[in-house]
């Protein structure tokens, strides 16, 4: 194999690996009913996944992070959320707030 070959088998074999599933989830996602208890479940383990990252991150940070006190993050992801909520559940406000808050710490603390 030519030194570019490499390159090129490991983005088809990565693509290969995960949008299949990707596009059998489409699939199956078009034929099931919304209210059904699969989806039900499916949206629980995916919310509960992003939040399993968003904890890791939050009490055991790498890089930048890992300089910033425990309790700025905590109030930082406490106050992104109060504003999430207050401002009718846009990620994006929740997401700006706490950036915000925890640049705002990392600045005075």
């Amino acid at each position: 194999m030519s030194d570019y070959s490499i390159y090129a088998v490991i983005l088809v074999a990565g693509w290969l690996a995960t949008d299949i599933w990707r596009w059998l989830g489409v699939v199956a996602g078009n034929r099931m009913n919304e209210d059904s208890e699969a989806l039900k479940w499916v949206r629980a383990v995916a919310t509960s996944l992003v939040m399993a990252v968003t904890a890791k991150l939050i009490v055991f940070p790498t890089g930048s992070l890992e300089a910033s006190p425990l309790w700025l993050r905590l109030v930082a992801a406490g106050l992104g959320f109060a504003a999430f909520l207050v401002a009718g559940q846009r990620v994006v406000v929740g997401v700006v707030v706490s950036v915000a808050l925890l640049a705002l710490g990392l600045v005075f603390v």
